[in-house]
């Protein structure tokens, strides 16, 4: 707002991010204002008084500061910073030495992930370029850098480069190119402990030899191992993910390391495949992103109720976020709930959970996260925001009140009817065929435009 409009504004953040702030400075930024830490979890009683308390930098009031930020006139020096774009390439290229002396100097530059990386030496980088129709020096997309405020921007070689070393084969790449091109992120530089999952539909599951059956979303196969650890890879070289420095996730997850990077299990399903619920051709090669916070594994349904009720019970528990929910299912579970409970489409699973997976108001207004983000939407009336915001206390209200929000995902060896579930969103799918050495036919959903919008993303809320 200052340095696009010239209109005063009042950030502020907590006293863990002074450093960070510091940097900001340096480009032209509002210094920020501060807060003791933490804010999440705390009272309301306990925030009141972070406002009204002594501002750890300045030693005054954290109010008194926001009043004279916002009462103060813009610095005129601090509007002609308008944010950078970064060229990936750099340094192209480095001088030759042992392959223990580059693998840690990768290590030391932030450039992997913390294991051994394939050291992408022309030659490998060349033969990953043939396997896409794309030009090298094509723009795929960019990502937002959070220490500079700028847009990172990667071209096809770039991404060949990250194929190379996260260890994929050529004929991996374009399924890796389709993950860049949404343009997301696969670790967050927030504080919260951020996770997500790939998912790959259509023929090239089979071609590329992906696991969609046993132990899918464990490690075993290179084709998910690699394809995930790719995504992985692009954040942390682009972005540059160092703790302490992009990243700030508490806790962090595992879960980044391949991004439960699978393919669906297309030929076991009795319903149709994910991309095609979509808009997708169900010959047309797809990845499809996921992303949220909390993935749950079941032990199977009680005895004394049926894998609906099961799955509801698991729902009521999981902190809800924009009413989205992802469960991952066996073809055991799916085959079940169409043969023995009559949901002959996934839509028709989809809505009833939509219907019966309740909590209490009290608890979903608890969560700080929902209170931030949709707290505001009930305020202006909208709903079913407003209605949950009016509920009684221990009134039982549906979070997951969008059945398009609910994804299903059939996965798994049918060795086990069990599942897990998550309050992950679906993201956007992309086209893998349009990347192809000799692509296909594409549809009017080849250039992901059938995604719908990343449902944590704030220009949502907006």
């Amino acid at each position: 707002m200052e340095q696009k409009y010239g209109i005063p504004t009042a950030p502020f953040t907590t006293e863990a991010f002074i450093s960070v702030v510091e940097e900001d400075r340096k480009a032209g930024f509002v210094p920020f204002l501060y807060t003791p830490h933490p804010v999440i979890g705390m009272s309301d009683e306990a925030l009141d008084g972070y406002v009204v308390g002594n501002n750890p930098d300045t030693g005054r009031p954290v109010i008194e500061d926001i009043i004279d930020n916002f009462t103060k006139p813009v610095d005129p020096a601090k509007l002609k910073f308008k944010g950078a774009v970064v060229d990936t390439d750099g340094d192209a290229y480095l001088k030759p030495d042992t392959e223990e002396n580059l693998q840690q100097l990768f290590y030391e530059r932030g450039w992997t992930d913390g294991l051994p990386i394939v050291l992408p030496t022309q030659e490998r980088v060349d033969r990953m370029l043939a396997a896409t129709c794309a030009a090298p020096e094509e723009i795929v997309g960019e990502m937002m850098r959070f220490d500079i405020r700028g847009t990172v921007q990667y071209t096809v070689k770039n991404v060949a480069t990250i194929a190379v070393m996260a260890g994929a084969k050529p004929e991996y790449f374009p399924v890796i190119l389709a993950v860049a091109a949404s343009q997301l992120e696969a670790i967050q530089s927030s504080t919260s402990n951020w996770s997500a999952m790939l998912l790959v539909n259509g023929p090239i599951r089979n071609e590329i030899g992906m696991n969609s059956g046993i132990g899918a979303l464990s490690p075993g196969n290179m084709a998910n191992a690699v394809i995930g650890r790719a995504w992985s890879l692009m954040s942390t070289c682009w972005v540059d993910l160092r703790p302490g420095k992009n990243m700030w996730s508490s806790l962090g997850s595992s879960l980044n390391y391949n991004n439960n990077c699978c393919a669906e299990n297309e030929e076991a399903s009795v319903w149709e495949p994910f991309h095609v619920q979509k808009g997708f051709r169900k010959e047309e090669s797809v990845v499809s992103i996921f992303r949220g916070w909390v993935f749950v594994n079941s032990a199977g349904s009680a005895s004394q109720r049926s894998i609906g009720e099961e799955m509801c019970l698991q729902l009521s528990t999981i902190p809800p976020t924009n009413g989205t929910a992802t469960v991952v299912m066996d073809p055991g579970i799916a085959r079940m709930l169409k043969e023995n409970y009559g949901f002959t489409k996934k839509e028709d699973f989809s809505q009833w959970l939509s219907e019966n997976a309740k909590m209490p108001a009290e608890r979903f207004w608890g969560y700080d996260h929902v209170d931030w983000m949709v707290k505001p939407l009930a305020l202006q009336g909208i709903e079913p925001y407003a209605s949950f915001l009016r509920a009684k206390p221990d009134e039982l209200i549906t979070p997951y009140f969008d059945p398009e929000r609910i994804n299903l995902v059939v996965v798994g060896g049918d060795t086990n009817p069990l599942w897990k579930i998550s309050e992950y969103g679906y993201a956007r799918s992309e086209s893998v065929d349009k990347w192809r050495a000799e692509p296909s036919a594409a549809d009017d959903c080849a250039d992901g435009s059938c995604g719908i919008p990343d449902p944590y993303d704030p220009a949502e809320y907006e």
